[in-house]
């Protein structure tokens, strides 16, 4: 498998460049997608606070679109669902840097929904992940 991409963000004309995130991606292959996935690691238990579940969330979409022959660059779009918008929104700071250390400088479409639970009582968030792995 090369290195190059197989996607790409999509930016209207006129639209400013979005930070974080792309409006829309496109790219061809086989499509990978991940089930919801939370904050635990292999022993299913859960890291600690809002950022601690982030980094083991990002960690485990990592690990399945990789099991699935593809590299986070392959990442088409992310949807998080989050209990706490608030801890969501005071975390941005710190999610920067984890986001990196784990996907780099690819920024996929993304949306962000709050919700009032998840199915896992200790899950503070929950990202579903769609990928699109070279042929």
């Amino acid at each position: 498998m090369s290195n190059a991409s197989n996607s790409r963000a999509i930016l209207p004309e006129g639209w400013p460049q979005p930070r974080g995130y792309a409006n829309g991606m496109v790219a061809e292959g086989r499509v990978l997608v991940t089930g919801g996935l939370v904050g635990w690691n292999a022993e299913s238990i859960f890291a600690q606070g809002f950022v601690g579940q982030l980094r083991q969330t990002f960690l485990n979409i990592k690990a399945v679109v990789e099991a699935g022959g593809g590299r986070v660059e392959d990442i088409v779009r992310l949807t998080w669902y989050v209990t706490d918008i608030v801890a969501y929104r005071s975390s941005l700071k710190e999610m920067g840097p984890i986001y990196r250390e784990v996907f780099g400088r690819h920024f996929p479409a993304m949306a962000v929904v709050a919700v009032a639970a998840l199915v896992e009582p200790e899950a503070l968030l929950e990202i579903e992940a769609t990928a699109v792995v070279a042929h």
